[in-house]
């Protein structure tokens, strides 16, 4: 018997945030027109959605350069975290050299180090990439290593015992048994690097026409124009649940046939 739309559980993960979405900005719209509320201190949805046809082509441009440092950056840190991680579970002790300095670049605040990369590396737009990229790397590389390291102890020795070489058991073993934990790296990390891209760009304060979201946000807060804000606000925001969605897709993709985090 084929089950109503509404108890879906598909249907229910889309609609339902969509309606309280819905629900939110009616009660927001409302509620500020009865009050009376400023524009200049916080708009209402109408007045942003006014402000994104009057600026939506300085907005999608300026959100493709931010796209543009994310993309990149997340990219590198897919490639740099995934090879370290190859070679931390070759050898525990290089592990334990290197990974103590890997957590050090994770903990330390991209705000102090930015303006140092920034003028080290002549290029902006690289140097905005490698700070997204710091920021964006670690949730790949321990989630990896994790993944590779936790293999069945009895599937090991089977390999070694049909004298399997390190690349064999690497590929065929460990490489299968890190999928589910290296696109859970994956769905934090696409985040963190636009996290990292707009930070980037605040510190470095990049202008004209190569001017990202964050240049944006930072003249629109200048000039007190609060709805360009709030409109380059949402567009990031968007941008990042895009990211997140397509980043659950390609891992629904890749394990809904054999692991049980996605056969329901």
């Amino acid at each position: 018997m084929t089950k109503p739309l509404l108890s879906r559980p598909k249907f229910q993960r889309i609609a339902a945030p969509l309606v309280v979405g819905i629900i939110l900005l009616l009660a927001w719209e409302l509620a500020f027109r009865e009050l009376n509320v400023p524009i200049y201190l916080v708009p209402k949805p109408s007045d942003i959605a006014q402000a994104f046809m009057q600026y939506g082509g300085m907005l999608f441009g300026s959100l493709w350069v931010t796209l543009k440092i994310t993309l990149l950056a997340f990219a590198l840190a897919i490639l740099i975290g995934t090879l370290v991680s190859f070679l931390f579970v070759q050898s525990r002790v290089i592990e334990a050299c290197f990974m103590p300095y890997a957590i050090l670049f994770q903990v330390t605040p991209i705000v102090a180090i930015a303006p140092l990369i920034i003028i080290w590396i002549q290029n902006t737009t690289l140097a905005l990439v490698v700070c997204a990229m710091l920021v964006a790397i670690f949730p790949v590389l321990t989630n990896t290593t994790m993944g590779l390291r936790s293999v069945n102890p009895g599937l090991l020795n089977l390999f070694q015992i049909n004298k399997a070489n390190r690349w064999q058991i690497l590929m065929k073993l460990r490489v299968p048994n890190a999928l589910p934990y290296f696109f859970s790296g994956l769905r934090i990390s696409c985040g963190l690097a636009l996290i990292g891209a707009v930070v980037a760009e605040f510190v470095a304060g990049t202008g004209g026409t190569s001017a990202g979201l964050a240049y944006q946000i930072l003249q629109a807060g200048f000039q007190l124009n609060l709805p360009l804000m709030f409109a380059a606000l949402f567009l990031i925001t968007c941008t990042g649940l895009v990211l997140f969605i397509a980043m659950s897709m390609i891992s629904t993709a890749f394990l809904r046939k054999w692991h049980e985090s996605e056969m329901s």
